[in-house]
């Protein structure tokens, strides 16, 4: 059976803060992202289907993405819960879209979070077998399945 990798891109902008970091990342800051996730599935050979010679229809992987990512991370602020609990609690109260992670919002700690929140909506027959995220044009951190051990 063959198998073919697809890739879907996203673009968001979100923002966040570094907290104690030594350079200007530590100021409220944002970027405009782009996401890749690429999957890897058999393709489907069945004449009567409408989805006859797909891996994965690109829309309902759009759905997933938007319901487990877009919808909490497009246009939020993301903080780490180290941060000052009063800033927290001045800015939850109000703006709508603050999230706060229990890890530090680089760049890497994003992209596993988003990572293992694609894994657990992906159908079974599907892979996750990358995924990318650029937080500007110059760079960006990127987890492929071949690299774990």
């Amino acid at each position: 059976m063959e198998k073919i990798r697809l890739t879907r891109r996203f673009v968001f902008d979100m923002a966040h803060a570094l907290y104690g970091y030594d350079g200007p990342c530590k100021n409220i800051h944002g970027h405009t992202y782009r996401l890749y996730l690429s999957i890897l599935g058999p393709v489907l050979y069945k004449p009567e289907s409408p989805k006859d010679g797909m891996v994965f229809d690109f829309a309902l992987l759009k759905k997933i993405v938007e319901s487990c990512i877009l919808s909490k991370y497009d246009h939020a602020l993301v903080l780490s819960d180290r941060e000052d609990r009063n800033l927290i609690n001045s800015i939850s109260t109000s703006y709508k879209s603050l999230v706060v992670m229990d890890k530090q919002p680089t760049c890497e700690n994003l992209l596993l979070l988003f990572k293992n929140l694609i894994q657990k909506e992906l159908p079974s027959e599907l892979e996750l077998v990358a995924i990318r995220l650029d937080e500007t044009i110059n760079s960006f951190a990127e987890w492929r399945k071949e690299d774990q051990v």
